[in-house]
C-alpha cells in the first residue's frame, strides 16, 4: 500500500468550486484499479492551500494505469484550471503504524 501526496496550491478564492471539482473526481479514482482510498485535506493556516491524499495498492497503479487513463483528463478538466501552480506529487509508505 502506497499513499500518493499531491500538495495544490490553488487560485485565491476559488476553494468552493476546487472542493467541487474534487468531490465530482473522487468516483473517478475509486473505480481506478488498485485505488481504495481519496482524500482531500485543506490547509488551517493556508486556504489555498491543499493535500490531496489517495491510497494505491502500488505506484504503478498511480503513475502508469490512472495517469494513462481517460479518468486522469477528466480529473485534470475537472480541477487543473484551479491550480495557481501545478501540483507536487510524492508516494509514501507506512514506516511505522
Amino acid at each position: 500500500m502506497v499513499f500518493e501526496m499531491a500538495q495544490i496550491e490553488i487560485l485565491p478564492g476559488k476553494g468552493a468550486e476546487f472542493e467541487a471539482g474534487v468531490a465530482q473526481a473522487v468516483p473517478l479514482f475509486l473505480r481506478a484499479k488498485g485505488c481504495s482510498e481519496v482524500k482531500l485535506l485543506r490547509t488551517i493556516e493556508h486556504a489555498e492551500r491543499y493535500t490531496l491524499m489517495v491510497r494505491w495498492d502500488t505506484v504503478a497503479d498511480h503513475m502508469v494505469t490512472f495517469r494513462e487513463s481517460e479518468d486522469f483528463q477528466e480529473w485534470r478538466r475537472l480541477v487543473g484550471s484551479f491550480f495557481k501552480t501545478p501540483p507536487t506529487v510524492t508516494h509514501a509508505e507506512v514506516a511505522v503504524g
